[in-house]
């Protein structure tokens, strides 16, 4: 990872939603990143355990952010759509990791390129500090190459 990388890796815990939820991240390698939520006073629901927004908030960005940095400036990579299933409720600290294998990113690209635009799934476990699912994320991804540009002058 670059210092440019690092430093928005960092900022990104200083993202205001992140900071209401207690919400830490922590990149591993330019694949993984690791998430990790405390249950405080302002991420509890009515009955005592993790908000369902702030489950679902931990997980939100990591994919595509991840696939942004692996594809690299000639592809756009949005979230396209997600859903999230509540297995347990979750008490303590939950924690979840993001990470997209070489062999996958090399697939998507050569599927991007072949097809126009893809649009991949990844899923995630979020776990208690039991190592229990508490939840279920699946993401929906849009990629597609960026268009060449025109070199100046050409129509």
């Amino acid at each position: 990872m670059n210092l440019r990388q690092r430093l928005l890796e960092k900022f990104i815990n200083m993202y205001p939603p992140f900071v209401g939820a207690g919400i830490r991240s922590r990149s591993i390698d330019e694949r993984t990143v690791d998430v990790e939520m405390k249950l405080t006073i302002f991420n509890t629901n009515l009955v005592g355990v993790h908000f369902g927004g702030s489950l679902y908030a931990m997980c939100d960005p990591w994919f595509m952010l991840i696939l942004m940095r692996l594809l690299g400036p000639d592809y756009i990579v949005w979230d396209k759509a997600a859903s999230i299933q509540f297995k347990r409720p979750g008490r303590g600290k939950v924690k979840a990791r993001f990470h997209i294998p070489a062999e996958r990113v090399v697939q998507i690209r050569a599927d991007a390129d072949r097809e126009g635009k893809i649009e991949p799934t990844f899923s995630v476990n979020v776990l208690g500090e039991d190592g229990e699912i508490i939840a279920q994320v699946e993401k929906l991804l849009y990629v597609r190459r960026k268009p060449a540009a025109n070199p100046k002058g050409e129509s």
